[in-house]
């Protein structure tokens, strides 16, 4: 179970490190094509369609490893308001509704993949490539969203009130 602990440790940090070298990335590109320009160079023309593609995954990818993180955006006001076993229990169903949800987006975005995979679409811009490939990243962090619900669902770590923001599994806090 430990070892079980340490590996979804290690996948939930390796979304935040993809978004982190995806957001850097896009600096460096957004960067580079703001100098160029401004130097008289010739700009990439690829550079404006890859950070319009970049966006979307760092944030797909951020997404499981910020609610692993207990980072996520909620709305504290009712937490606050409520006993700490009134509001385990508000945090398990809303983790329950947010599985069903994630599953459901899981759902449609593999179907919207394999459409567009049978379809043998293209994404014809700057760059030329399969339109599905844009599609791949929806169900994977949807996937691991669900995951990171369900572990809620069935051992809530909600904020308790008053109490600090509780660590990601697997560390000291």
């Amino acid at each position: 179970m430990q070892r079980l602990a340490r590996a979804y440790a290690l996948l939930m940090q390796g979304c935040g490190f993809v978004a982190a070298a995806v957001l850097g990335a896009v600096v460096l590109l957004v960067g580079f094509d703001v100098l160029s320009r401004n130097i008289g160079l010739k700009p990439l023309v690829w550079i404006n369609e890859v950070t319009e593609y970049a966006l979307p995954l760092a944030t797909l990818a951020a997404a499981p490893w910020l609610m692993w993180r207990n980072q996520h955006v909620r709305l504290d006001l009712l937490g606050a308001a409520l006993a700490p076993r009134a509001q385990r229990t508000v945090d398990r169903l809303s983790a329950a509704l947010a599985l069903v949800v994630s599953l459901v987006i899981v759902w449609y975005g593999l179907l919207a993949l394999l459409d567009s995979r049978a379809a043998g679409s293209l994404v014809l811009k700057a760059l030329v490539f399969p339109e599905w490939w844009l599609y791949v990243p929806v169900p994977i962090a949807f996937g691991l969203l669900a995951v990171e619900c369900a572990r809620r669902v069935i051992r809530p770590q909600g904020l308790a009130a008053g109490a600090p923001a509780a660590a990601p599994p697997g560390k000291a806090g």
